[in-house]
């Protein structure tokens, strides 16, 4: 059922996969807390390393990313808001966008935030 689910949330999402997204995923599948419910580890750690990705290609805190690249980064922070909307606790939900929150206005006050890796290993703790 996980793998189903993982291959309808990557629809249109395959060159990505090939370029990091893979190993982000498998990297935030084993940072995912063990209390969690089996089936709901895939798609947190899919929800994560898109984040992680959206992020990168709309170059936040950087120069202002090419057109397609932005709609690119803004499909995988979409993407990952549908997942944890569907398999996530509120509280989870909460920590994601908190995450987000703290990387855009870093980046809009140019002051460091902490890292992306981090952030995120703080909000998939988030019960």
């Amino acid at each position: 059922m996980s793998v189903l689910v993982l291959e309808r949330e990557l629809d249109r999402l395959e060159g990505l996969w090939a370029e990091g997204l893979a190993d982000l995923y498998r990297t935030y599948l084993d940072i995912v807390d063990g209390r969690r419910e089996p089936e709901l580890r895939p798609k947190l750690a899919l929800a994560a390393a898109l984040v992680e990705v959206g992020v990168r290609l709309q170059g936040l805190g950087g120069p202002a990313a090419p057109a397609a690249a932005l709609l690119m980064g803004d499909l995988c922070l979409a993407r990952s808001s549908r997942i944890l909307t569907d398999a996530a606790s509120q509280p989870t939900q909460i920590a994601f966008a908190r995450a987000v929150e703290e990387m855009s206005g870093a980046a809009a006050s140019n002051t460091e935030a902490p890292g992306v890796r981090e952030l995120l290993t703080r909000a998939l703790a988030a019960h």
